[in-house]
């Protein structure tokens, strides 16, 4: 029997909870480790925050985007060469500073509120809000024949 590893989708989706842990829980398979590494906490009932490992980068360095339903984390460090004076040889590179992409697809109605670099993380604050016209609402019983009557009049 054939097994599905949908724990990718579930760690780089936002708002899309209750779906994908039902999914997470019938794969229970781990997915790799990717660069960089991030998490997704859940800051409230309509909040959330993904924070990204970004040691060694500069607010300079990483830009964010959004577009339709996908945050776009881009990170690249331009080549900075050394002084002539002081030429540095690394002995151990343990501190990965490659270009990076990140994508993260978003639910419906899920915004960006805000981002901000601290301790080499990147915080990138997200909030649900719907729509008055999309949540839920109660219907009276009695509510049809008082609409009809109303035209009627």
């Amino acid at each position: 029997m054939r097994h599905f590893d949908l724990s990718p989708l579930y760690r780089s989706t936002v708002g899309f909870d209750r779906l994908f842990s039902l999914l997470d829980q019938v794969s229970g398979v781990e997915a790799a480790n990717t660069y960089p590494p991030y998490n997704i906490e859940r800051t409230g009932e309509n909040a959330y925050r993904i924070s990204v490992a970004v040691a060694g980068f500069a607010e300079s360095d990483l830009t964010i985007e959004t577009r339709e339903n996908t945050l776009i984390l881009k990170g690249s460090k331009e080549n900075r060469s050394e002084s002539a004076a002081t030429p540095a040889e690394v002995l151990y590179q343990g501190i990965a500073a490659r270009a990076f992409e990140r994508r993260f697809q978003l639910a419906d109605h899920v915004s960006v509120t805000g981002a901000s670099l601290q301790n080499g993380l990147l915080h990138v604050d997200l909030v649900r809000e719907i729509p008055e016209a999309a949540k839920p609402r109660r219907i009276p019983i009695g509510g049809a024949q008082l609409v009809e009557a109303s035209k009627a009049a």
